[in-house]
């Protein structure tokens, strides 16, 4: 137990020590704009099938739920304003981190591991080049600023399924569903539930990013690199969305 307990707090100490040699090369020019620009690309465009697909899902599942729950109340009028919400302050964020966690996370660590096991990053070090600003800061930079814009298509996605699925069992206009789904949506609604997942960017990519380059052991240790990337990623999500939604609810209400 007492190993275990010192083996977590090993484990944070070296996570804040990764954090601060990511810092310090990420603020220190030359900047990596190219490798930059290729990781936004694996992270945005490549991920950006599967969150759609993901939104899309989430609207008809919202729509399909909540019309029978607000028709037992006589309030089925407040579909759109329930869809339309729900999508945009909570379930099209936490759904697209999530979803880009499964599979950039995962990623990133078996990638970097797969370079520390056969020794590339020694090779990158050896040549005089800082692997924290040739491979890690521009992957965690990729996550960060996709993030946000993936949430805005898995809210896009969301929405026009949930008016499809709506209109499926009870005809409604687009502009009718979207102005009774708005009327009461302002920007303090929509920022903060969006640009949070900058946040959610930051802790994929940096959690990612860290499990690859502790890799030990051989094809072994890349594969515990990339599942604990994806356990340790989607968890802190996780924790982060309750924390950043309280902060919210402080700060924007």
């Amino acid at each position: 137990m007492k190993t275990l307990f010192l083996s977590f707090f090993e484990w944070f100490g070296e996570l804040g020590f990764f954090s601060a040699r990511l810092a310090r090369a990420a603020v220190k020019p030359p900047y990596e704009f190219r490798e930059s620009v290729r990781q936004m690309d694996e992270v945005g465009s490549k991920s950006l099938p599967l969150v759609a697909l993901a939104g899309a899902a989430m609207g008809v599942v919202l729509s399909l739920h909540t019309r029978d729950s607000l028709i037992r109340f006589g309030a089925e009028a407040l579909q759109p304003a329930v869809i339309i919400m729900s999508i945009i302050q909570e379930t099209g964020p936490i759904i697209t981190a999530l979803v880009v966690s499964g599979r950039v996370a995962a990623g990133i660590g078996a990638e970097l591991g797969s370079m520390k096991v056969t020794e590339q990053i020694d090779a990158i070090e050896a040549s005089a080049v800082n692997p924290f600003k040739f491979l890690v800061a521009p992957r965690v930079l990729a996550c960060i600023c996709m993030l946000p814009l993936l949430t805005l298509a898995a809210d896009f996605s969301g929405i026009m399924m949930g008016w499809i699925a709506t209109t499926a069992s009870d005809p409604i206009s687009f502009n009718l569903y979207w102005e009774e789904g708005t009327k009461n949506l302002g920007f303090r609604d929509f920022l903060p539930a969006t640009f949070r997942t900058a946040i959610f960017g930051l802790i994929i990519g940096l959690i990612g990013c860290f499990q690859g380059i502790r890799t030990k052991g051989g094809t072994e240790g890349v594969g515990r690199s990339a599942t604990g990337a994806v356990v340790l990623a989607s968890l802190f999500v996780i924790v982060a969305d309750v924390l950043l939604v309280r902060l919210i609810l402080i700060f924007f209400r």
